[in-house]
């Protein structure tokens, strides 16, 4: 769960229908009618009742299918605000996702641009120092040579004659 750090900040937030028993049972019902099991499950039923009630094996439902025309007005009936729930909450789920998307990509932007501030500034005292040692190179440069002359100065001096 490391991984949606970005979204804690949105924890708080619940789905227009809730997160009780009744809302989740509902969408993951929703979302099986779209499986291929609830769609096989129910072609074989469909076949299997069709089939019997069409070779009289029961009288139970005779063509033209009374009651098979009733289940699917019912499925119907349950299956459409079914979906649209299941299909409203992830719309839900989606929105505070993209939200907490945008505001880590503007943390990412911010802290892109608190860096490149950084660089900048070190890049500027970089500068600075070279300007510096390149001065303090030719100082140095500078006052060796005025030592050999001094040096040469005071040989001179004592010595007389020069080296």
């Amino acid at each position: 769960k490391h991984h949606f750090r970005f979204h804690l900040p949105f924890a708080h937030l619940f789905s227009v229908f809730g997160d009780d028993w009744f809302s989740l049972k509902a969408e993951a019902f929703a979302r099986f009618f779209g499986t291929p099991v609830f769609l096989v499950s129910q072609t074989l039923i469909v076949v299997a009742w069709i089939t019997v009630n069409a070779m009289g094996t029961t009288k139970f439902d005779v063509y033209p299918f009374i009651l098979l025309n009733l289940a699917f007005s019912l499925q119907a009936a349950y299956a459409a605000p079914l979906i649209l729930l299941a299909q409203t909450r992830q719309a839900d789920r989606d929105r505070v996702h993209a939200e907490a998307d945008a505001m880590h990509r503007e943390a990412l932007a911010q802290a892109s641009e608190q860096r490149e501030l950084f660089s900048s500034a070190q890049n500027v005292q970089l500068i600075e120092l070279m300007q510096q040692n390149t001065t303090l190179t030719e100082i140095t440069k500078q006052l060796s040579e005025r030592i050999e002359q001094l040096t040469l100065e005071i040989h001179l001096k004592f010595v007389g004659k020069p080296t």
